[in-house]
Formats: structure tokens, C-alpha cells, sequence
């Protein structure tokens, strides 16, 4: 128990960290309750939801991704992902943004998990990549970077 809130106490988690797990809860939830043929159409409506709703800076940068994963795979399913704009490929995470912002960083990150299969030959590939902004050469950057993960 917290001495000063009477509450339990997680420890090793940070307020933000913590506040992710009840949002992922909560999608979790939600998920079990849509009906299967409005389930894609209803998270992708989550998705911009919550860019709509970000700091503008981080909706400037959710937005291109959002447009440039979107357009690059549309094999992707845009989903929230510990309340944050992801896209899945069956159900699995392949990409995702954070907003820097929402989780009080000096900075916005867009990276892969496993499922996207850029493990390279050296024991060396990205998985995050930091983003304030978004340059011609970051946009071709990360449209090839999708594309590899769709087509393995």
C-alpha cells in the first residue's frame, strides 16, 4: 500500500508505465466485445481517434506514419497498442509509434517488433528510431522499412 493514497503500489512502474497497462486493459476488453466484421473499421477509427488527439507536434509525425504505413501495407490493421497508434498483421503488432509527448519524453518514436522479421545478417537492425519530425529521406526510410517487414 502507498503510505499516501491508501492504494496499492506497483512497484518498478512509473505513473506513465503503469497508465499504459490499464489502457491495454481496457483495449483488450474492447476487442472482445466488437462484433468480428466491425472490429477492423472500429480500431482504425480508434487509431485516428487518438492521433487527432495528440499533442500537434506528435499529431504532425502520427499522421504521415499513419498515412505512410497505411499506403505501404495495407496488409497492416491500424489497432492501439498500450494506447498508442499500431498496425498488426493477424492480430500481431508489426510497427508502432509513441508520442513523446504522452509519455513525457524528449521525443516520439516509431519502431518494430519482432513480427516484423528485420532481423539482419551481423546481429545489428533497428527496432526504434526517435522522430521529431519527418524528412523526405526519414518518409523513404520508413516506407522501405514497412515494406520489408510486410514482404519478409
Amino acid at each position: 500500500m502507498s503510505p499516501n493514497t491508501g492504494k496499492k503500489s506497483t512497484p518498478g512502474l512509473s505513473d506513465q508505465e503503469r497508465a499504459a497497462l490499464k489502457e491495454r486493459t481496457a483495449e483488450l476488453k474492447k476487442e472482445t466485445t466488437r462484433a468480428p466484421g466491425a472490429k477492423a473499421a472500429a480500431e482504425a477509427r480508434d487509431v485516428l481517434t487518438k492521433i487527432a488527439g495528440m499533442d500537434p507536434a506528435d499529431r504532425a509525425v502520427a499522421e504521415r506514419i499513419h498515412a505512410i504505413v497505411t499506403a505501404t501495407a495495407p496488409v497492416l490493421s491500424p489497432k492501439l497498442w498500450y494506447g498508442q497508434p499500431a498496425y498488426a498483421r493477424k492480430g500481431k503488432v508489426v510497427c508502432f509509434f509513441r508520442s513523446g509527448h504522452t509519455d513525457k519524453e524528449r521525443y516520439s518514436t516509431f519502431g518494430f517488433t519482432p513480427e516484423a522479421g528485420l532481423d539482419e545478417a551481423g546481429g545489428l537492425w533497428p527496432t526504434s528510431f526517435a522522430v521529431t519530425e519527418l524528412s523526405d529521406e526519414a518518409e523513404e526510410a520508413i516506407t522501405a522499412l514497412v515494406k520489408r517487414a510486410v514482404d519478409g
